[in-house]
C-alpha cells in the first residue's frame, strides 16, 4: 500500500468583512446576542465571486505551497453545498480556471463534513498507485443560499475556501480516518435545490410545494447535540484506534460552527479548550471549507512541525460526520 501525506495547503477568503455590528444595521440583532451564543464576531461575504472562483484561488495557493505544477495533479475533488451550477460540477469549472487538465474532477456533497469525505475518497483512489497527487478542496459561497431575514441562521455562516494537496509518499501520514452518515436525521439541516414543478402536478400540490423557499433551514438544537457527541466520540475513537493518548495530539481541528459546541465537547472529553484550534470568531461557519481554512492558517502561521499529530473532525448536514488523525 502506498503512503499518502499532505504536501501543501491553501485558502482564500473574500475581501469583504461583515461584523456583527454591520449585521445589526440590516436586521434585529447585535454583537452581544451573536457572540455570546456562537463566538462569532465577523465573517467574510462574497461581493460577486462564486464558489468556483474561491475554490480556484485556494487551489492555486495550495499548489504553490506544495511547489508543484497544475499538470502534476491527477485527481481533484471539490466538496461543496453551494455549487455554481447543477451541471457542470464545480470541480470541472475549477479545472478550466487553474489548468489541472490531467486530473479527473468531480464534486461531492457532504455539507460541513465534505473535506474529510474528500480526503477519504482521495486516499482510496490513491492507494493502488494509479493516482499520485490529489487536490482536495472545500469551498462555499453560502451567502447565496441564506435567508437574510432569518437571524437564527444567516448570522452563523460565511464564505470561503480551503484546499490541500495529497501526494503518494513513503510514509503514511493519514494514520486513521473515518466517514459516516446518519440519514434518519436529514431534516435537521436542509436547503432545497429546486421546486418540483412540471405540467403534470395537480394545482393544489404545486401551490403547496411553492410555499417553501430555497434557503438554508436548520434545527439548531438537534445539530448542537449531534455536534458535541460527534466531536467527543470521534476524538475518542481516533485515540483508541491508534493507541495514542490525548497528550500525543498537538491540536484538535474541529469544524468551525459554534464556540459553545467546542466548549461542551472539550468538557465531555475532559481536555482544555486550548487543545482546539479555533478561528470561527473571524470567519463564522464556512461549512466544508472550515477545516481546510483552519489547517492552512495553522500551516502558514508555523504552528505545525513535522511529526506533529492532529485530529481533524467535522459534522454537518446529512447528517454526516468524519474525522482524520494525521501526522504532519
Amino acid at each position: 500500500m502506498n503512503g499518502i501525506e499532505i504536501i501543501g495547503t491553501g485558502s482564500y477568503l473574500p475581501e469583504l468583512i461583515v461584523s456583527n455590528d454591520d449585521l445589526s444595521k440590516i436586521m434585529d440583532t447585535n454583537d452581544q446576542w451573536i457572540s455570546s451564543r456562537t463566538g462569532i464576531r465577523e465573517r467574510r461575504i462574497s461581493e460577486g465571486e462564486n464558489t468556483s472562483d474561491l475554490a480556484a484561488k485556494a487551489a492555486i495557493s495550495a499548489m504553490e505551497d506544495a511547489n508543484i505544477t497544475a499538470e502534476e495533479i491527477d485527481l481533484m475533488i471539490v466538496a461543496t453545498t453551494s455549487p455554481d451550477y447543477f451541471v457542470p460540477s464545480t470541480a470541472c469549472v475549477v479545472q478550466s480556471k487553474i489548468g489541472v487538465h490531467n486530473a479527473v474532477c468531480f464534486d461531492i456533497s457532504a455539507a460541513c463534513s465534505g473535506f474529510i469525505y474528500a480526503m477519504e475518497i482521495a486516499r482510496n483512489f490513491m492507494q493502488d498507485g494509479r493516482y499520485k497527487k490529489a487536490l482536495i478542496i472545500g469551498a462555499e459561497v453560502l451567502s447565496k443560499i441564506l435567508d437574510w431575514k432569518d437571524r437564527g441562521t444567516c448570522v452563523l455562516f460565511g464564505d470561503g475556501a480551503g484546499a490541500a494537496v495529497l501526494s503518494s509518499s513513503h510514509r503514511e501520514a493519514i494514520v486513521d480516518i473515518k466517514i459516516a452518515s446518519e440519514g434518519d436525521k436529514w431534516s435537521s439541516l436542509t436547503c432545497k435545490t429546486a421546486f418540483v414543478e412540471n405540467p403534470y402536478i395537480e394545482k393544489e400540490v404545486l401551490e403547496k410545494e411553492l410555499e417553501g423557499n430555497l434557503k438554508i433551514g436548520m434545527n439548531g438544537k438537534d445539530i448542537f447535540k449531534f455536534a458535541v457527541t460527534t466531536i467527543a466520540n470521534s476524538v475518542t475513537a481516533a485515540l483508541k484506534n491508534t493507541g495514542y493518548s490525548i497528550e500525543d495530539i498537538k491540536y484538535i481541528v474541529p469544524h468551525q460552527a459554534n464556540l459553545r459546541i467546542i466548549d461542551f465537547a472539550a468538557k465531555k472529553l475532559g481536555v482544555d479548550e486550548s487543545k482546539f484550534y479555533i478561528n470561527l470568531n473571524k470567519y463564522g461557519n464556512t461549512s466544508g471549507a472550515s477545516v481546510p481554512i483552519a489547517l492552512d492558517e495553522m500551516n502558514k502561521k508555523g504552528l505545525l512541525k513535522k511529526g506533529d499529530k492532529i485530529i481533524l473532525v467535522a459534522f454537518g448536514g446529512g447528517l454526516t460526520w468524519g474525522y482524520s488523525l494525521i501526522q504532519w
